[in-house]
């Protein structure tokens, strides 16, 4: 079966139908479940939208198809990373981005209120949703690890011209 799925003809394809139904899947759940992103949901979409768009260009591009699902491959892979260190930061392993987490630094109360009010309304540092124990950014870590294998592998298989 994965012999199949990594043919070259269909592996643009598949690329761009899993990075779609990612960002498809992450928009459900923002507008259609109320989960608002916070700043780093936001960052590991981007790579997505590459991957789709490597994807895209693989499936009509037959040339260049190699290094366009080379490129798939390392974006998946770029937003999995962020995603196991905002998966680290919901889970207090270590401290994220000051500018969307609830650490202060103020003195004075007027720096607490400067800080207040520049804070983001979604904090990076919580997960708005757990599923089997996994936020939602653990998920994309795990998914987009498995995508940039996939990826990867097709990539390779191009290269060498394997039907």
């Amino acid at each position: 079966m994965i012999d199949s799925l990594l043919k070259p003809d269909r592996s643009g394809l598949l690329v761009a139908l899993a990075a779609g139904g990612t960002l498809a899947l992450v928009l459900i759940a923002q507008y259609g479940f109320g989960l608002p992103p916070c700043e780093m949901c936001h960052w590991q979409r981007w790579p997505h939208i590459a991957a789709l768009v490597f994807g895209l260009a693989a499936l009509a591009l037959p040339r260049w198809r190699a290094p366009l699902l080379g490129l798939a491959a390392l974006s998946f892979a770029i937003t999995g990373a962020i995603g196991v260190f905002h998966a680290g930061v919901e889970w207090k392993w270590w401290q994220g981005l000051t500018s969307c987490s609830s650490t202060s630094t103020a003195t004075t109360l007027e720096d607490l209120r400067a800080q207040l009010m520049a804070a983001p309304v979604v904090r990076c540092d919580e997960a708005a949703i757990r599923v089997l124990g996994l936020s939602m950014a653990g998920w994309n870590a795990l998914w987009s690890a498995a995508l940039a294998a996939f990826a990867l592998l097709a990539a390779r298989r191009a290269a060498q011209g394997t039907p």
